[in-house]
């Protein structure tokens, strides 16, 4: 993740002078981007909105760390969920979250999708770290399974109680709408979240603590799970800007869930949904990520595959997992999102930010 700071070089970050159009490659190139204005902290998502500035603009850069060390996360399964989910919401749930996130183009959904991760590692958003997962304390690939009371720390939440909190929170009409389109960015990242097999797992911290070979290259477990086996399968993902091939992944499960190999199941995908109790719902689709733990991810166990490579015969058990999970999580969300503004009777536009 980036920052960029639009104020005079400080003596500790990396200080640079971009034109224009290099500006907008930096911000279009990274998941997230924090901008510090003059000393105000505003967290704004990157990638496909457009950003004014002069002709030649000064930025300070700051790198954070990630979840990867020396790994470069694009968002791409992130992302591919919020354009499915904007394949599937009602007109009147597009009409809503547009406004509501300032955003009328058909990206209003993906351009957000990563704007949670972008965060966590700021002052601000340091609160949230422990609300990207629910660790299982289980023993895979013996026994998987995700308890609610067990898992979910009582001090610092998970990804469960999260997505119940900000389900509220965008509710909440007396919330100012600036604090509901914080919420409604929350949902859309944990929700693609709650579906990753390892998000819903303790061991090694949710195999961070796995170091393996994919196609050759040093990962940890988690990182092939969040993005190398999903930039696999669709032939690559480059570096600077996922959005057309999330775009077009996304339009293809897209299909496949309409009339293809995912229509006869689809429906029950949703059935679960349940407005009046989002843990429920949550605990649904985790243990769902969950069970996968026992029966792809680690199905011999962590220290069978710990040094291994698993860019071949382990790519191709674990492929179909990831595509019909990103597949639920797409549609998941936009049921989710439709639940939301119906409850909302939502006839007027939310309210100025």
């Amino acid at each position: 993740m980036v920052a960029i700071e639009l104020s005079p070089a400080h003596p500790s970050l990396q200080h640079v002078e971009l034109s224009a159009v290099e500006t907008e490659t930096i911000i279009s190139g990274h998941e997230g981007v924090i901008f510090y204005h003059w000393g105000r902290s505003r967290a704004w998502s990157t990638g496909v909105g457009r950003y004014a500035y002069p002709p030649r603009t000064s930025f300070s850069i700051r790198r954070f760390p990630s979840d990867q060390t020396g790994v470069t996360s694009t968002g791409f399964g992130h992302i591919t969920v919020g354009y499915i989910a904007s394949n599937f919401v009602s007109p009147s749930t597009t009409t809503y979250l547009q406004t509501l996130l300032r955003n009328d183009t058909s990206d209003y959904l993906a351009g957000v999708a990563t704007w949670a991760d972008s965060i966590r590692y700021t002052k601000w958003g340091r609160f949230t770290s422990d609300f990207h997962f629910i660790d299982a304390k289980d023993s895979p690939p013996q026994y998987c399974g995700v308890d609610f009371d067990r898992d979910c720390k009582k001090d610092r939440g998970c990804v469960v109680s999260a997505l119940h909190n900000y389900t509220t929170r965008l509710l909440d009409t007396d919330l100012r709408a600036s604090e509901r389109a914080i919420a409604a960015k929350f949902i859309i990242h944990f929700i693609g979240d709650i579906h990753q097999p390892l998000h819903t797992e303790n061991v090694e911290r949710g195999g961070n603590g796995i170091h393996v070979l994919f196609d050759g290259r040093n990962y940890n477990l988690h990182h092939v799970w969040d993005t190398s086996i999903a930039e696999k399968l669709v032939g690559g993902v480059r570096r600077r800007g996922p959005y057309p091939e999330a775009k077009r992944w996304a339009d293809d499960l897209t299909h496949e869930i309409n009339e293809g190999k995912y229509a006869s199941e689809s429906i029950e995908w949703v059935r679960s949904a349940n407005l009046s109790d989002p843990i429920a719902t949550a605990m649904s689709w985790a243990r769902i990520g969950n069970a996968y733990v026992c029966t792809h991810v680690l199905p011999e166990g962590p220290d069978a595959i710990r040094g291994q490579e698993l860019g071949s015969d382990y790519y191709e058990a674990a492929a179909p997992i990831i595509e019909v999970q990103v597949a639920r999580a797409g549609f998941r969300l936009a049921a989710w999102l439709d639940l939301i503004v119906t409850s909302l009777k939502t006839q007027e536009a939310p309210g100025d930010l």
